[in-house]
């Protein structure tokens, strides 16, 4: 075709194809072999396409409607109730994980809504309080003899049974795989799910080391010096070394995978947040403070209300902390106390 001429109309016009055929076409042309289609959408319960949202648009937007989704925003990322207003909360570090989980997706041609699908529902399941609500609730559980609490397994019964009144979104399995595969022992069985179990840390590494520094528990000369010089002196920087080293990386294993070096020096910043940061003084400080008000809370609603171990806990692990904390006030102090 010579410059200026017009392209061949294709046989069948744009607008009379339905989106699944169009969809189908784009990526049997333009993703890598091993991504996973947008069709068919396996269900637990079978229900017809929308003829304007690919399967797993549709399951992006049934997790971003829901009402957990819309309780991350008051929930801790690590710090709790901070004096600030740019810290981050579990549903911005939602947020950050699922742009930066896309754009590894659309370089390696896997699919981008897959992707986006896990990103926005990975965390649904987080109870209040972060990582130390989660050793609490943890704790409380297993003291009365259960199996514990896996943000991770909570994430996926939220999605499968506690939202719309306990019918749940009925996501499709690959989506359900990646929420539930994003952290623990499992792997996704996709590499969309693989993305986003590595973005996570990407994501909550770097951009914990900056609200540490906001909040005067790290000095940015205190950092690691190999890893940062390695990986860049600032978060964007570290997190497009990290992005580039993925998207360089995983076709040459044919699977999600950091180059050795890179990968050392992350798992290494990494131990040292959880070091200085997670499980420093600063956080073990709270962690009586949470411990008892989330026993408290286990107590209260266990003894007091009738209800069985799972609903309190789906109870509570749904908790905002501003919510748990002023419902433990209600609980457990005089009507003065709280004036």
């Amino acid at each position: 075709m010579l410059f200026g001429e017009l392209p061949e109309a294709p046989t069948q016009p744009v607008q009379t194809r339905s989106l699944e055929e169009r969809v189908r076409a784009w990526e049997d042309e333009y993703l890598w072999e091993l991504a996973t289609p947008s069709y068919p959408a396996l269900r637990r319960e079978p229900e017809p396409d929308s003829p304007v949202r690919t399967p797993f648009q549709r399951d992006r937007d049934r997790i971003a409607h829901s009402k957990a989704f819309r309780r991350l925003k008051h929930k801790t990322q690590v710090f709790i109730a901070p004096e600030g207003d740019h810290y981050r909360t579990r549903l911005t570090h939602t947020l950050e994980t699922c742009f930066i989980a896309r754009t590894v997706a659309r370089a390696l041609g896997l699919n981008e809504d897959l992707t986006e699908a896990i990103g926005l529902g990975h965390d649904l399941g987080h109870p209040p309080f972060g990582h130390i609500g989660e050793e609490a609730l943890d704790e409380a559980l297993r003291d009365r003899g259960a199996q514990g609490f896996k943000h991770n397994r909570h994430s996926l019964r939220v999605v499968d049974v506690l939202e719309r009144d306990g019918r749940g979104l009925n996501l499709s399995e690959a989506v359900r795989d990646g929420i539930l595969n994003h952290t623990g022992s499992g792997k996704p069985g996709t590499l969309e799910g693989r993305i986003v179990r590595l973005v996570d840390r990407v994501a909550y590494i770097n951009h914990d080391i900056d609200d540490a520094i906001r909040a005067g528990i790290l000095d940015p000369t205190d950092l690691p010096r190999a890893e940062i010089e390695l990986l860049g002196a600032t978060g964007s920087a570290r997190i497009d070394t990290l992005v580039r080293d993925i998207v360089t990386t995983s076709p040459e294993r044919g699977d999600i995978a950091q180059s050795e070096e890179v990968g050392m020096a992350m798992l290494r910043l990494r131990k040292y947040m959880f070091e200085r940061v997670y499980l420093g003084p600063e956080a073990r400080g709270e962690h009586d403070r949470v411990r008892r008000t989330l026993a408290g809370l286990f107590d209260h609603y266990l003894d007091g209300s009738g209800s069985d171990l799972q609903t309190v806990t789906d109870y509570i692990a749904g908790m905002t902390d501003r919510y748990a904390i002023a419902t433990f006030k209600r609980l457990a102090l005089p009507e003065e106390s709280r004036l």
